[in-house]
């Protein structure tokens, strides 16, 4: 996701500085301003933004979002997606493998001595599909741990294949949603087709039939 991404396009980036401001205005005018806790105040706020991570000159993932507000404190720094965001994850081939969608997004790293803690966290209408299998999953908050590359939640969750629903509580993943698994199921179904010839085609990366 984020971090990690080495070029990052932002359409504009404004550096905020409003506690400045704020202390001005009191100065002039009779009334006093209470001051600003400098941690409640973006520092960077990028608009537009896309950013992109590539290995040996192949892309690997993307992210878009229309905004990005940075904060900052001593121990503890955050990255909220007000708007929520769109990751982009792409397999060895250069396909559209998976896609990550929600509402609000937030990637949060504390300060703790010399290590760092990282945490990924998306909420509101989390939809996570794989294109290549044709499977979507459906949550109301989402964790991403990029050094194990694992997704994670212990909320309700619906599952759609072409193989039948299931729907339950927690879900373990990889974080391209190749092997998801529901922790605690129930009242799940399966679809039994009469054609066994029938198979699912991803079509976000069909490019028809090849000819001989």
């Amino acid at each position: 996701m984020y971090r990690g991404f080495p070029n990052i396009k932002p359409i504009q980036t404004v550096v905020i500085a409003f506690a400045v401001t704020t202390f001005v205005i009191s100065c002039k005018g009779e009334k006093q301003v209470e001051p600003v806790d400098i941690s409640k105040v973006p520092v960077q706020v990028v608009e537009g933004m896309n950013a992109v991570q590539t290995k040996d000159g192949v892309l690997q993932m993307r992210m878009e979002a229309q905004l990005l507000q940075r904060f900052e404190s001593d121990t503890v720094s955050y990255e909220l997606f007000p708007s929520g965001f769109d990751v982009y994850a792409y397999n060895s081939e250069g396909l559209l493998e998976t896609q990550i969608k929600s509402e609000i997004a937030k990637h949060t790293v504390t300060k703790e001595g010399k290590e760092k803690k990282e945490k990924w966290e998306a909420f509101g209408n989390v939809v996570i599909t794989n294109f290549i299998k044709g499977e979507r999953l459906e949550t109301d908050t989402l964790y991403w741990d990029r050094e194990k590359g694992r997704i994670f939640t212990h909320c309700f969750v619906k599952m759609f294949t072409p193989q039948g629903f299931m729907q339950g509580y927690g879900l373990d993943s990889d974080e391209r949603a190749r092997n998801a698994n529901i922790l605690n199921p129930f009242d799940s179904y399966g679809i039994i087709r009469s054609d066994s010839t029938k198979v699912y085609v991803d079509t976000v990366n069909f490019i028809g039939p090849v000819r001989r």
